[in-house]
């Protein structure tokens, strides 16, 4: 390159480098977007309305959430995917986003150009329940009573790719056992035929399930992830309870458009890791059954390419049907 041709370039670098410092300090200067994609009231919308009522505080921005449920998530997600990269438009989504990728075929949107990573949020457990009308008292029991009727036995979640239905699939490949999916529109309805005995089990959030779990309309037979939750301490583990590597780690994540500047995402990670290490937050979180789980930015993109190539794994093992 000659002379002339370096100076011009690296004059092009520094305004380029000014213009995204300038954009960063100035940002926000209007009201921020959340799209949560999936349905009012569950889990993942009670979590981003908490995290979103905070960054407004601290922002200085009304951050407002709108769901935009269907389509395994994919319908709000694609919103975000095809929104500006200016900080404006965000996503908050389970870990039901890197399965999308291995459940459908032609997603309007590519699941790691597309997104970036502002940080994970939290992790929560699912619990693995059943009613006390089926008589099964333990994971043993659920195991024994799917391998006596093969394909017979029928599991629920919120829908194909969920988190929950990722959660049991993990559960039935490990534990050698086959069933029946059966996707719910949402988790009241999963429930009402849990509790009726029409579903025989199903993994579902714990703030969730927590009330008919101590009324006696279900029974905790395991925790779904690698740790026991603090809201039911005495419930093992699907490991512990004798079905080696069945864990399955539920997070929250929040998320910007693919084309976002890192300045940007990087205000955004420190604000919402401010935000998760506010004590009062903290427990309020926990109260929930979350534990908060910031990452810098790179660490959670990493983090959801690797589990990418996990679930894509899974879906292969356990045959799941895609779309």
């Amino acid at each position: 390159m000659k002379p002339l041709g370096r100076r011009v370039f690296a004059a092009s670098a520094v305004a380029l480098a000014a213009t995204g410092a300038v954009r960063a300090d100035n940002y926000p200067s209007k009201p921020i977007r959340i799209v949560v994609p999936i349905s009012a009231g569950s889990t993942t919308d009670v979590v981003a309305r908490i995290i979103a009522d905070n960054l407004r505080q601290s922002m200085g921005q009304p951050v407002i959430v709108e769901n935009r449920p269907g389509a395994g998530g994919t319908i709000g997600s694609a919103t975000v995917a095809k929104a500006p990269g200016d900080g404006y438009t965000l996503m908050i989504v389970s870990s039901a986003h890197t399965a999308n990728p291995a459940i459908y075929s032609a997603l309007p949107y590519d699941t790691l150009a597309d997104f970036k990573g502002v940080t994970m949020l939290t992790a929560m457990p699912n619990i693995l329940v059943t009613a006390p009308s089926t008589g099964i008292k333990s994971v043993a029991d659920l195991v024994a009573r799917a391998k006596e009727k093969p394909g017979q036995i029928t599991y629920g979640s919120g829908g194909v790719g969920s988190a929950a239905h990722m959660n049991a699939e993990q559960f039935r490949a490990m534990a050698g056992i086959e069933g029946l999916h059966v996707p719910y529109r949402g988790t009241p309805e999963m429930m009402a035929d849990l509790i009726a005995g029409r579903t025989d089990f199903a993994f579902i959030s714990v703030v969730s399930v927590l009330g008919a779990i101590r009324d006696g309309r279900l029974a905790a037979l395991a925790c779904g992830t690698d740790q026991r939750s603090r809201l039911l301490p005495e419930v093992p583990t699907t490991v512990e309870a004798g079905v080696p590597n069945s864990s399955y780690n539920v997070w929250l994540g929040l998320f910007a458009p693919g084309t976002t500047p890192p300045a940007i995402v990087d205000k955004l990670n420190r604000e919402a890791v401010v935000v998760l290490r506010n004590p009062e937050i903290t427990e309020k979180l926990a109260k929930l059954g979350a534990d908060i789980a910031p990452m810098a930015p790179t660490q959670f993109d990493a983090h959801v390419a690797k589990e990418m190539v996990v679930i894509k794994e899974l879906v292969k093992t356990a045959k799941i049907p895609t779309n």
